[in-house]
Parts: C-alpha cells; structure tokens; sequence
C-alpha cells in the first residue's frame, strides 16, 4: 500500500507520522515545492521508526510527481493555512491553483488512486478536484467532517465530563465556521441520548463551540491546526487501505441524495477500498433540513468564486 501525501508542512507531517506509526503502510511520499523540505522531514521521520516501531518506509521529494507513481491513495494538504481572523472561504483564490495543479499530476502518475482532500475552503477544493481529474465520485473524498466530528465528540466530552471513548457524535455541512451542522440530536454516550444529561442551552454551546474549533485554534496558535487534521486523514487512509467499511461525514459529490445536486458537501458515507462504498441516509429534523439548505446554498456561492 503506498500513500502520497503533497503538502510537508503541519498537517502533511502530522498525517504521514500518524499513518507510519499505525504501520498498515508499506510506503508513504511526501512531496512539496520547497527544496529540500519533504526530504528532510521524511528523514526527521524516518529516525523516529525504531523508536516508535514501525516499518513503513517514508520518502520526500521536491516536486517530482514521478516518485509518487502508482499511489493507492493521495491525500492533498497543499496550500496556505488560515491565519487568525480569516475564513476558510478567503483562502480560495490561492489554493484553487494549487488543488488543480496537484490533483492533475497525482492522477497523470496514479491514474486509480482515491484522492483525500484536505486544503481549504475543502468542500469547494474537493468539488473543484472532481472537475480537474474525472475521477469517479467515489475516488475523491473532502475530509473535513472526519475533522468537525472530532471536534463535536471532543466538546462533548466535556460537557459531559465523561470519557471521550463514551462518546458519539456527527458534524455534517459545509466545512465552515457558519456552514457546520452538529447533530446534537444523535448524540450519544453509550447509547443514550446526549440531551439525557445536558440542558438545551448547554447543547447549542457545545455546537457553537464546536463550529468555531478551527478558529478558535487558529487565533491561539496563529495558524491552523495539525494534530487533530492528521489524525482525520490517518483514520480515513486506514480505513481504506485496510477496507474497514467505517462511517465518517465526509465532504462528497451528490446526485440528489439530501436533495442536493452538483456540490461537495459533508454527509455520514462508508469508506473501504474503493473509497466511498455507500452514501448513508439520515432522517434529519425539519430543522437540521433547513441547515443542510442554507449550508448547501453557501457552499454554493463560494463554488462560484472558482
């Protein structure tokens, strides 16, 4: 199983760390347009292997799509990061160029790979890899609801003061501060109903605390978060590579389903070898439906930007 990740920095490192040390891997690339920069962070990784034990091999390069041939899956990170006080929406001019240009190499030297999006603003750039390569939907994935997700079961752990192991939890939407749709009403811990043990008031906090999350870090570390964005792709590439046929939200191209056409935007899919097995339906409330519209509606305006 050989994976390619473009894009060396935070969250490219991250993802190629957390892949390696769960070692299902035989090999991982990584490439980015710095000289020396994948090379030397490959290296950095690689003296990591005997104490971490694991045994996937990890490569860089400088801009050589040659190297990454013949990838199972290619996860795209490449772009610039958000600084405090932007939306993900205001990065769409730079990175655009950028997702093309890489997702169109990925595809000339691994022509079946599954494409992992993760740039920024993600439902767009995964919606925009669609219209550059012709993949089948099911080969492009936008990774951001894996990421919000984690998030929400995050907040809610602590509002529960409980175990985050207990908990579940699922963001659909767009992969915006504004565009996140937490699904409080699914929640869960063991089985029971989340809104057993928090108030209404506190379960619109933890939704609203959970849709700031990319921001709220970003205005502490100034830039975005790795740790947990890594750890998003990490699990989505396991559960291809090792066809776990796990449920995560994920950014995805509709035909109808939701009622929505035309757009990539975060609902719950099962993901195995063949990337997106099944889109999962979810009986929404009337006013969930009514979120899913108007994130839909702003996925749509930011689309036409491109």
């Amino acid at each position: 199983m050989k994976v390619t990740v473009v894009g060396a920095g935070a969250v490219g490192a991250s993802c190629a760390e957390y892949i390696a040390i769960k070692d299902f891997a035989s090999e991982v690339v990584l490439l980015d347009i710095k000289e020396g920069y994948a090379e030397g962070k490959a290296m950095d990784l690689m003296q990591c292997a005997s104490l971490n034990g694991f045994d996937t091999k990890i490569t860089g390069t400088t801009g050589d799509y040659s190297k990454t041939a013949k990838s199972d899956i290619c996860v795209i990170t490449s772009g610039i990061p958000r600084k405090p006080g932007m939306t993900r929406e205001e990065l769409i001019g730079i990175n655009a160029g950028i997702v093309k240009d890489v997702s169109e190499n990925l595809i000339k030297h691994s022509p079946d790979t599954i494409l992992i999006v993760v740039s920024n603003p993600m439902d767009t750039m995964t919606y925009l890899a669609h219209k550059s390569t012709g993949l089948p939907k099911n080969k492009i994935i936008g990774m951001g609801g894996a990421l919000d997700s984690a998030r929400f079961k995050y907040r809610l752990a602590e509002a529960l003061d409980a175990p985050i192991s207990d908990v579940d939890g699922m963001v659909l939407g767009m992969h915006s501060d504004t565009g996140m749709i937490p699904l409080t009403s699914h929640a869960t811990r063991n089985s029971i109903k989340v809104s057993e043990f928090l108030s209404d008031d506190r379960l619109v906090q933890v939704a609203e605390d959970t849709k700031v999350g990319g921001a709220t870090l970003t205005k502490l570390l100034g830039t975005s978060a790795w740790y947990a964005p890594g750890a998003a792709v990490s699990a989505m590439v396991q559960a291809i590579a090792c066809d776990l046929k796990k449920i995560f939200p994920c950014s995805t191209l509709l035909d109808g389903e939701y009622g929505l056409n035309d757009l990539c935007i975060g609902v719950p899919v099962i993901i195995g070898r063949n990337g997106i097995e099944e889109i999962v339906k979810l009986d929404l409330s009337d006013s969930e439906k009514a979120h899913m519209a108007k994130s839909a509606e702003a996925v749509k305006v930011v689309n036409g930007l491109l």
